[in-house]
C-alpha cells in the first residue's frame, strides 16, 4: 500500500505546491519564504518520518497569515488524501517533547471528526518571520484539514522557540504512533469506520 500524496493549491493569496509519504525517511525540503515556518514544518515531517516537499509562494507582503494558514491546510489535506480509508493504521497518538526547559505533549485520534483544541502560550509577538498567533493556527489548520483530533498542551516553559518546538515535535511523534500500519484491515472503531 503505497501512502503518497501530491496537492497543489493556488489562491489569490498563496500558491503551493506539496508532495507527501507517511513512509519515507524523513527526507524534508520546504519553502515558504517565512524561515520559522519552514522550521516547524521540517520538525514535523522529520520526527514524523515523513517524506515532504512544500513550496509556497504567499503573499508575504501582506503579512505571514495566508501563508502559514494555507501552507497547513495543504499539509492537512495531503495528510488526509494519504492515509486513504485508514482501516489499517494505530489510529492513536501520543507524545511528550521536550527542547530544553519547554515540554509539550501532543495526543492525536485519527477519527474523522475534526477537532483541534491548541494550548501553547506564547510571550511574544513573532518568532523569527512568524507571527506568534499563527503557531498554533498551524497545529489546528493542519488537524482539521486532515481531518483528525488533535490536543497540544504547553505542560512547561519559558522560551517562545523553544516552547513552539516542543510543541510540533510532540505533535510529529504523535502523528508517527497515529499513522502506524498495524497488519490488520479493520477499522479500530466501534462504529466499523472512522
Amino acid at each position: 500500500m503505497t501512502r503518497t500524496a501530491s496537492i497543489s493549491r493556488k489562491t489569490r493569496e498563496t500558491e503551493i505546491v506539496l508532495t507527501l509519504n507517511l513512509d519515507g525517511a524523513g527526507a524534508v525540503r520546504v519553502s515558504t519564504g517565512v524561515g520559522f515556518l519552514d522550521h516547524m514544518l521540517t520538525a514535523l515531517a522529520t520526527h514524523a518520518g515523513f517524506d515532504l516537499e512544500l513550496a509556497c509562494k504567499g503573499d508575504l507582503d501582506v503579512d505571514d497569515h495566508h501563508t502559514a494558514e494555507d501552507c497547513a491546510i495543504a499539509l492537512g489535506q495531503a495528510l488526509d488524501q494519504a492515509l486513504g480509508d485508514r482501516r489499517a493504521v494505530a489510529r492513536f497518538g501520543s507524545a511528550y517533547a521536550p527542547l530544553d526547559e519547554a515540554l509539550a505533549r501532543a495526543v492525536i485520534d485519527l477519527v474523522t471528526r475534526p477537532h483541534a483544541t491548541i494550548n501553547l502560550p506564547l510571550n511574544y509577538d513573532r518568532i523569527g518571520g512568524l507571527a506568534c498567533e499563527n503557531v498554533p493556527h498551524v497545529l489546528a489548520s493542519l488537524a482539521v484539514s486532515a481531518r483528525l483530533c488533535l490536543h497540544v498542551d504547553l505542560i512547561r516553559g519559558d522560551n517562545d522557540h523553544h516552547k513552539a518546538e516542543a510543541a510540533f515535535k510532540a505533535t510529529a511523534l504523535a502523528l508517527r504512533q497515529a499513522v502506524a500500519l498495524t497488519g490488520v484491515s479493520v477499522a479500530r472503531s466501534t462504529k466499523g469506520t472512522l
